[in-house]
């Protein structure tokens, strides 16, 4: 290299040396400015709720319900008072109790039992209208016991045994008392004795047994049919006097003085 070269690369040298050591004094003096904080955002603040739109949910509106067919009553109640009135109403009980008991093969007791206002009339005519309407109490009394479930020595609602259920009848029906087993009630000296079944009034006590023995009692409820408790698992129910078992079994029937 030239004198003259080296004498212009001096200059030139020397000068980026001065840039460079005051660029550096400037780093190591000079403190070093803090980084700038980011903003902090701005708070957020919620958007006030739209108040709650209460719906008034309008009450629905009843549907007129169609009647239903009245179910024909099973007797029209009579109007008209008077003993055929009396026969009338009595029968309408009679009927309305028995049919919920009645099955598919009853519809013989179902006839025999339309009868039963002709037995009452004739009751109300021999016994006058008082005596009519007590001993119509206690076949109403029978019949609502309908389908109760037979229990030996039972006397009370929930079960009966047969001498249970009479005692039961008149003493709920007409407050009268009677001996507690069917052969006393047979021997009972105020009853008036019946051995006829033609002379049957609704309300008599009607007898059965072997060889004259008595050991069964029910009530006479007309139109030769008897209410009692017949045996172990069987309900109170409604038999037939006239045939049958219990027609071949009848020994007597008693009217119980009222």
């Amino acid at each position: 290299m030239t004198t003259e070269a080296r004498a212009l690369r001096t200059p030139a040298a020397t000068q980026a040396r001065s840039r460079a050591r005051l660029l550096f004094l400037l780093c190591t003096v000079l403190p070093v400015a803090p980084a700038m904080a980011a903003p902090e955002p701005a708070p957020v603040e919620p958007e006030p709720l739209a108040p709650a739109t209460i719906l008034e949910v309008p009450a629905p509106v009843p549907q007129a319900v169609p009647a239903t067919a009245a179910v024909p009553a099973v007797a029209a109640a009579p109007q008209a008072g008077g003993l055929r009135g009396k026969a009338d109403a009595a029968a309408s009980a009679t009927l309305a109790v028995l049919l919920p008991h009645l099955s598919r093969n009853d519809g013989m007791l179902l006839d025999r039992s339309a009868n039963f206002a002709g037995d009452v009339n004739r009751l109300l005519n021999q016994e006058g209208e008082q005596a009519g309407g007590k001993l119509e109490q206690v076949v109403k009394a029978a019949m609502g016991l309908l389908g109760t479930p037979y229990r030996w020595g039972g006397s009370g609602p929930d079960g009966f045994d047969c001498s249970g259920l009479v005692s039961y009848v008149f003493r709920n029906a007409l407050g009268i008392e009677l001996p507690r087993a069917s052969r006393d009630m047979a021997t009972r000296s105020d009853g008036k004795l019946i051995r006829s079944r033609d002379e049957l009034n609704p309300g008599d006590l009607v007898f059965f047994g072997a060889r004259g023995r008595i050991n069964h009692v029910g009530i006479y409820v007309g139109s030769g049919q008897f209410l009692h408790a017949p045996s172990r698992g069987k309900d109170v129910r409604v038999d037939s006097l006239a045939s049958g078992y219990w027609g071949s079994r009848f020994v007597q029937a008693r009217r119980v003085e009222i």
